[in-house]
């Protein structure tokens, strides 16, 4: 039997394509993008700045309809070099939108691989639900469930997965009959907790047999997004610079380096007069004019939502700014994002990547985002703080007798936060710290 059914989509314009396009860019990206569309788009041009001839200034100004200037709100006039020297290597960001663009999608779809690329978390996992990002732009989860097969088969393999064993499947699924592939799948838990005499009495296969398996699976890369991050040498130029005057902190947007952009005025005469142009030439016109200002209006629109978060977080985390770096409290992306009024894969794009400069030094803006933890009592407080603590207390520690995770619990109390062990274990490999055996004093 026939259904007819109405549906109601809200899916992406192409000019809101092009703004989160250009969010998600850090100033390096955003001026090599302007650079090319200057090369590619004829009406676009940059505006010579004239200081000395006030009159031609106060006549352009008086033709509002095309000459919609792009001018810095937020002007940063460096003191001094704000670059950050890094090599040139590209890195596994870059390295996957470059995949992404020779992969056999339509526009839409790779607008959609982007997003779940800057929807993941620092060890690579998918840090959103799928059906948040497909409802974004108009679509169902199954609609864009290929993407997300397509992202997690990039090199490397196994971005944007769920979890651990999604992760270490995905690695494994050329071979779904392998011995490794069988662990994964149907023992999962027991792998994980190191219960090798359950699995091998479950797949009828000796320790030994079990141990060449083990091996295998140690290979396997169980954070497939730590190359995400920034290379230790890589060149970083401030996004936001922040300034303390009269109490009260000053956000300006670091972009002062991106030329006015103007309407080329030929152009702009020439679409005065559509009636005296041929149909090829209307077309180009059309089509140049919407991309010219749908590019203005994405640097703007870029500017405004960065000032924005920034504000956010500078309210969100006050000891912080206030100078005590080490205190940082509980905050969320769906903290500012539903303060802002902006989606929260927005406020992904305008935090992942971007550094700020404050007086006491450089920081990107994800790392002002960390989960709370509740302790016995019933109180919260950051995930970060506790990490901290724990970091402080190890490097006090006298190396030839450090202390073991329990010794380290205990510590942790005295400083206020009951924990148990295994979330100090966790803690301390998040940090990168090894066990107590690693840091004993040969």
């Amino acid at each position: 039997m026939l259904k007819q059914e109405l549906q109601q989509k809200q899916s992406l314009s192409p000019k809101q394509i092009l703004e989160a396009t250009l969010l998600q860019l850090n100033n390096s990206n955003l001026e090599k993008y302007i650079l090319e569309e200057f090369e590619k788009n004829p009406i676009l041009e940059p505006t010579e700045m004239i200081n000395d001839d006030e009159t031609d200034i106060k006549e352009d100004s008086n033709d509002e309809d095309w000459d919609d200037i792009y001018e810095s709100i937020a002007v940063y006039e460096p003191k001094k070099d704000n670059n950050f020297q890094i090599s040139s290597e590209k890195n596994l960001l870059e390295s996957i939108i470059d995949q992404i663009n020779d992969l056999d999608l339509k526009d839409w779809e790779k607008s959609i691989a982007e997003e779940i690329i800057y929807n993941l978390d620092n060890n690579g996992y998918l840090s959103i639900d799928l059906f948040l990002i497909a409802d974004r732009f108009g679509k169902t989860e199954k609609e864009i469930e290929h993407i997300l097969y397509q992202v997690q088969h990039l090199n490397p393999p196994a971005l944007a997965s769920k979890d651990l064993q999604q992760c270490l499947l995905i690695q494994l699924d050329d071979d779904i009959e392998s011995p490794e592939y069988k662990v994964i799948s149907n023992h999962f838990d027991d792998f994980i907790n190191k219960r090798y005499n359950r699995i091998c009495k479950s797949e009828n296969v000796s320790l030994k047999e079990l141990s060449i398996t083990i091996e295998i699976l140690s290979k396997l890369n169980p954070k497939p997004g730590l190359g995400l991050q920034l290379y230790k040498d890589e060149t970083i130029t401030p996004d936001l610079i922040l300034n303390k005057r009269s109490d009260q902190w000053e956000v300006s947007v670091n972009d002062s380096w991106i030329p006015p952009i103007n309407i080329s005025k030929t152009y702009k005469n020439m679409m005065n007069d559509l009636d005296g142009q041929n149909k090829k030439t209307k077309k180009f016109l059309k089509n140049n004019f919407n991309k010219a200002e749908w590019v203005i209006g994405a640097i703007d629109q870029r500017r405004k939502t960065l000032f924005e978060v920034m504000n956010q977080i500078i309210i969100h985390q006050p000891e912080f700014f206030d100078g005590n770096t080490e205190k940082l409290s509980p905050m969320r992306l769906k903290d500012i994002s539903d303060i802002i009024g902006l989606d929260i894969s927005t406020v992904s794009r305008a935090t992942r990547g971007k550094y700020v400069e404050t007086p006491y030094g450089i920081f990107e803006l994800k790392s002002f985002f960390t989960d709370d933890y509740t302790l016995f009592d019933g109180e919260k407080v950051s995930v970060q703080e506790v990490k901290m603590a724990l970091k402080k207390i190890i490097d006090k520690e006298d190396k030839n007798n450090p202390l073991n995770d329990d010794d380290l619990k205990e510590a942790l109390k005295q400083y206020g936060y009951t924990i148990a062990r295994r979330t100090v274990a966790k803690y301390r490999d998040q940090l990168k710290i090894p066990n107590i055996r690693l840091r004993k004093k040969i």
